[in-house]
């Protein structure tokens, strides 16, 4: 019987560094998009935005891979407390990652757009934030494989300095289009480029969230959010 138990709790381990062994793959597919997306934009390399896009099927069939193996240990296992929580929070994120890589291709794609169209100025923000929203996506997922729930606390309070980023370039493209009329599509691209990298950072302090709560069973109260785009208007 004891041999039987032990077998039982070996193999329950085995699914679950399987599962953020999976987590883990896409997160650093993840980062390598973000990555590839943003100097391909800033290239303007159309070759290396199209690898982007097609390299996104891969995170896709992870992120299946991911949800068939979570609900295979919740049906087989019965997990409780703890257990359960890192397997929902394992599902969830697997869910954010693949937006993330949408986001990721998304910026591929204007990229190729961008590529034919005059250099919009305030393009040189863009790598700088896309710096920080990897950051952010390489620590939070370091905080759900080692169940760091202090360093998942602390990438969702920089969180904040992608909004700053997004306020600044936003500002700027607002700027720069009052002052040169005929680059209002190259910059209305890159807005959403912007935005996209905004939402990254996002659904990194969600995956933050969902690993504090994992982690110590508490929520997260009260996060700031400092995105005052809506609110912004131009003098003219």
């Amino acid at each position: 019987m004891a041999e039987v138990t032990a077998h039982t709790v070996k193999s329950f381990d085995d699914d679950i560094k399987q599962l953020r062994s999976i987590i883990t793959q896409m997160g650093g597919l993840c980062e390598a998009q973000i990555v590839s997306a943003i100097d391909a934009l800033v290239s303007r390399n159309t070759d290396a935005a199209a690898a982007v896009i097609a390299a996104d099927e891969r995170i896709d069939m992870l992120e299946a891979e991911a949800e068939a193996l979570a609900v295979r240990i919740i049906a087989l296992r019965a997990p409780m407390a703890d257990d359960l929580r890192e397997i929902i929070a394992a599902l969830k994120i697997s869910s954010v990652l693949e937006r993330i890589g949408d986001y990721a291709k998304n910026i591929a794609k204007r990229a190729a757009a961008l590529s034919t169209a005059p250099p919009v100025g305030p393009v040189v923000i863009v790598p700088e934030m896309g710096r920080v929203v990897v950051g952010m996506i390489k620590d939070v997922l370091d905080a759900f494989v080692d169940r760091d729930a202090d360093l998942a606390l602390a990438v969702c309070q920089r969180d904040q300095k992608v909004d700053d980023f997004y306020n600044s370039l936003f500002r700027s493209l607002l700027t720069f289009m009052m002052e040169n009329p005929q680059a209002i599509t190259p910059s209305t691209h890159l807005l959403f480029v912007a935005k996209n990298l905004e939402r990254m950072g996002d659904h990194a302090t969600n995956v933050g969230e969902m690993v504090y709560f994992a982690v110590t069973g508490q929520h997260i109260v009260d996060r700031p959010k400092t995105d005052d785009t809506s609110s912004y208007s131009v003098s003219g």
